[in-house]
């Protein structure tokens, strides 16, 4: 099949273009504006790869969009593209209302009408399957209580409340003009190739750097880890054998409080890289510093992943312990990848700079 990936340069869309390439056989159109996070270093392995195409498109582009499915007549959009940083959306929430709603209607739109105009066996077959997060639920209150697919809606950032209005037009659009789609809700990803602004990347980088390792509160906010190649595995399996119409909750099984994330991160440096402890460190663990929370911190996330595993046959190959021990192993043996991403080099190039 042709499968259209959206934000295919960005952490998540870049494991399932290489999930795509590496393990099927399916060609592979890579839609990406590359924002800041989006980094074609990652696709290295793929780039030159004759079932991969790339197209830099914004998804609030409809002329552009109806470009590339007039080119490449995709059977499946794997819409992937978001503005995601939480912290991000506190500060300026403008961005993430029009990548998020008004990116996600303009793709639909541009979906919809190259849908009504397939032959009828092509548009039996064709799949809009929109990625989404576990935060559009809110935070758990229960020590037990996890998310399931029927959840109600309780977003508490800029960031959560656009991708739950994402995911709302999502499901008008299937109900109201009968368009063939998935959702699915992911817990927190981690693994290679993360950009250093989120938590596991930007603690190892600070750790070897010798900087503070912030940890908002107490730390003791709650987070279900998801290995982002598990993750990869999942979404193409949705997309292409999942029943039209349903949402999946996809989870690591792993639930972990912020702080002993951190702290278990130091604990794997100390193992894996004590050579590379900055002058003046006697343990990584001494950088750990807390600092104010942030405003609407959700307490606590964790996601029942049974109705994937059981309609699907999913279940993530990572322990939260296996896989982290990959991610640090990863940027110790990366460093050139993530020292252009600190530079702004991966950025520089691609814009003639």
């Amino acid at each position: 099949m042709n499968i259209l990936v959206t934000g295919g340069a960005g952490f998540i869309g870049s494991a399932v273009v290489r999930e795509l390439i590496q393990h099927t056989e399916h060609h592979v159109i890579n839609v990406d504006c590359l924002t800041y996070a989006g980094n074609l270093d990652s696709l290295a392995g793929v780039v030159n790869h004759p079932r991969y195409a790339f197209a830099q498109v914004n998804i609030c582009d409809r002329a552009g969009l109806d470009r590339v499915f007039a080119e490449h007549t995709p059977d499946v959009v794997m819409h992937l593209a978001a503005e995601s940083h939480v912290d991000r959306s506190i500060d300026g929430p403008g961005d993430f209302i029009q990548t998020n709603i008004h990116g996600t209607y303009t793709l639909l739109e541009a979906a919809r009408s190259y849908w009504t105009q397939l032959p009828e066996a092509r548009k039996a077959a064709f799949r809009f399957h929109h990625i989404s997060t576990d935060e559009v639920y809110g935070d758990l209150h229960g020590t037990d209580d996890l998310f399931v697919e029927t959840t109600p809606y309780a977003p508490s950032s800029p960031y959560s409340a656009s991708k739950a209005a994402s995911d709302h037009l999502v499901r008008a659009w299937q109900r109201t003009y009968g368009l063939p789609t998935l959702i699915t809700n992911c817990s927190n990803n981690y693994g290679p190739y993360h950009f250093p602004e989120k938590l596991i990347p930007h603690m190892i980088l600070n750790a070897l750097s010798g900087k503070p390792l912030p940890v908002y509160g107490n730390g003791q906010q709650v987070r279900d880890w998801l290995y982002v190649e598990d993750h990869a595995r999942a979404l193409v399996l949705v997309a292409t054998q999942g029943a039209i119409g349903e949402t999946y909750n996809i989870g690591g099984h792993n639930e972990q409080k912020n702080l002993h994330v951190v702290q278990t991160l130091c604990a794997l440096l100390e193992e894996l890289a004590a050579d590379k402890k900055p002058a003046g460190v006697s343990n990584y663990s001494d950088l750990i510093t807390f600092v104010k929370d942030r405003p609407g911190h959700d307490a606590r996330y964790a996601i029942d992943a049974s109705k994937i595993e059981r309609e699907l046959g999913w279940r993530p190959q990572e322990t939260f312990d296996s896989g982290l021990r990959k991610t640090v192993q990863w940027y110790l043996n990366n460093e050139a990848w993530w020292q252009r991403v600190l530079s702004g080099a991966y950025q520089l190039e691609r814009i003639g700079a």
